[in-house]
C-alpha cells in the first residue's frame, strides 16, 4: 500500500460516499441538499485530480487501480439512493438507478469472478464517459432538491392563485420565485436527461464487458 497525495484523495473520495448521507442526517433540507452537492461535486473533482497526479508524478500503483473504481462506484450508488429516496421514489429517477445500481454489481461480480484474467475488462473511454454524465446527473439533482425545498418554504401556505400569478409575472416577485422555479425546472429535466444518457452509456459499457469476458465464460469441451 503506497500512500502518495492521488492514492490519499482517492481515499478521500470514498469516504465521501457515506458523507452525502451523513449530510441529510444531521442538517435540514434544503442546507442538507446544498452540503451533500458541495461535498459531492469536490469528491468528484478528485477522480480526474488524482489521475492526474498519477501519470504527472508516475506514482500509478496497484492500490490506487484497485481503489479508484471502488470510490466511484460507491460514490454513484450511494448518491442515487439518497436521490431516488427523497424523490419519492419517481419512475423516472428509479429506472435509470436501477439500470446503473444493477450493472456496477454485474460488472463487478464479472472481474471477481475473472480472477487474474479480470485485465481484459479494463476501464474504456466510453466508461470514462459514462462515470461522468452519472456524476454531473447526480450533482444537478442535488441542486434540484434545494430548489424544490427553497420554493416549498417560501409558498408554505400561500394561496395557489397568487403564486401562479407571481410566476406568471402578473405580481411583484419579492421573493424570487421566478428564478427559483426557473432553477428547479431546469435542473429537473436537465437531471434527468443526463440520469437517462448515463444509464444508457450504462447498459453499452456493460455489453461490452460482458462480450469480453464471454471467452472466458464458456465451458470446457
Amino acid at each position: 500500500m503506497t500512500w502518495n497525495i492521488p492514492n490519499i484523495l482517492t481515499l478521500l473520495r470514498l469516504l465521501a460516499a457515506p458523507g452525502v448521507v451523513v449530510m441529510f442526517l444531521y442538517f435540514t433540507r434544503p442546507w442538507a441538499d446544498w452540503f451533500a452537492l458541495v461535498l459531492f461535486v469536490t469528491a468528484a473533482a478528485t477522480d480526474w485530480f488524482d489521475g492526474y497526479l498519477a501519470r504527472t508524478w508516475k506514482q500509478e500503483s496497484k492500490f490506487g487501480a484497485m481503489l479508484d473504481p471502488i470510490a466511484d462506484k460507491a460514490m454513484v450508488v450511494i448518491a442515487l439512493l439518497v436521490i431516488t429516496g427523497f424523490s419519492g421514489m419517481n419512475p423516472w429517477i428509479l429506472l435509470p438507478a436501477t439500470v446503473i445500481i444493477f450493472r456496477e454489481v454485474f460488472v463487478s461480480g464479472l472481474r471477481e469472478f475473472l480472477g487474474d484474467t479480470a485485465g481484459t475488462l479494463k476501464v474504456t473511454q466510453l466508461a470514462k464517459w459514462k462515470t461522468t454524465a452519472q456524476m454531473i446527473a447526480i450533482a444537478v439533482l442535488f441542486s434540484n432538491g434545494a430548489f424544490e425545498h427553497y420554493i416549498g418554504m417560501e409558498t408554505f401556505g400561500m394561496d395557489p392563485a397568487l403564486i401562479e400569478a407571481i410566476i406568471d409575472g402578473h405580481e411583484e416577485d419579492t421573493l424570487g420565485l421566478g428564478w427559483k422555479v426557473a432553477g428547479w425546472n431546469a435542473s429537473w429535466f436537465g437531471g434527468i436527461l443526463l440520469l437517462w444518457v448515463a444509464a444508457l452509456l450504462t447498459l453499452i459499457t456493460g455489453g461490452d464487458y460482458l462480450r469480453k469476458a464471454m471467452p472466458h465464460l464458456r465451458e470446457e469441451a
